[in-house]
């Protein structure tokens, strides 16, 4: 279990990129959602080992993570949003480098986990190949394989999907369903639908604070019967802004189809529509910019 505790960080330039987060995140996926610029990238390097918080405390099991990183390197898998690798090395040859470091020193055992990683991951044919010419799908997935090696419990992924295409994303997010549940995966995205096929437990970051925690569908049923629907023109936008609790707007073919948080029907315009994980979403940044 990981438990994050009061952590707070403030760099230098005096932004505060993480105020007063508290977590508990049990075996299993965890979704972080927020938008840039929430804190998600400073957490997940605070609990990668990355970066010393400014204060507060950070625990995987008995391991104190900020005394004590080396420890937890030891059981950490880590896939950061933006990873460089040697373009001409081929990625047989850079995972086996990896699983150096990582402390698998036989030969044997170092090249079966390099083999059934590759083949997991569905690089196996073109393991040869320099990662140059992979795409950026395939990199990902090289990415999740390095974050395997050495058996983690502790897979952090940030931002694992952005910029892939439809058909490499659903292969990424498979590859990471697979994961087993014995083993602590944290998410971090700002993709709603990520988290929603993914993840049984989230929360939502925002300004460096945790705003919202819970499972998807929980949080989906406390939306029921409070969100509406209505199509308006485009130059009717701003005024509806100012009457309506507007938590999402969407233009569709010239006209602008807005979402409304409201406990009754705002007009005669509006039809009521179940709220998804992402009426949740907007709604939980717009009452934290509020606030």
């Amino acid at each position: 279990m990981l438990e994050i505790k009061n952590l707070t960080h403030k760099y230098p330039n005096g932004v505060v990129a993480l105020n007063d987060v508290n977590l508990t995140i049990g075996a299993g996926m965890f979704g972080l959602l927020g938008p840039n610029g929430a804190g998600k990238s400073t957490l997940m390097r605070v609990v990668a080992t990355l970066q010393t918080p400014s204060s507060g405390s950070v625990r995987f099991g008995e391991i104190d993570v900020v005394r004590q990183p080396e420890l937890l390197r030891r059981t950490l898998g880590y896939l950061p949003q933006d990873f460089g690798v040697y373009p001409r090395v081929s990625a047989e040859a850079m995972l086996d480098h990896l699983a150096v470091l990582k402390g698998i020193t036989n030969a044997k055992e170092r090249r079966d986990a390099v083999q059934g990683l590759l083949s997991k991951v569905n690089l196996f044919n073109v393991r040869k190949k320099a990662l140059a010419g992979y795409s950026g799908g395939m990199r990902q997935r090289f990415g999740i394989a390095q974050a395997l090696l050495g058996d983690p419990k502790l897979i952090i992924v940030d931002e694992p999907t952005a910029g892939l295409d439809p058909e490499e994303r659903n292969r990424f997010l498979n590859l990471l369903a697979a994961i087993g549940d014995d083993v602590v995966v944290i998410l971090s995205t700002h993709i709603v639908e990520d988290v929603s096929q993914l993840c049984p437990r989230m929360a939502i970051l925002a300004g460096g604070r945790v705003v919202r925690e819970g499972s998807p569908e929980g949080l989906r049923q406390e939306m029921q019967g409070r969100v509406w629907r209505a199509m308006i023109a485009r130059e009717e936008l701003e005024a509806a802004r100012g009457r309506y609790n507007v938590i999402s707007e969407r233009l569709v073919g010239g006209r602008t189809v807005i979402h409304v948080l409201a406990d009754a029907q705002p007009s005669p315009d509006f039809a009521q529509v179940e709220g998804g994980l992402e009426d949740v979403y907007f709604s939980t940044l717009v009452a934290s910019r509020a606030a």
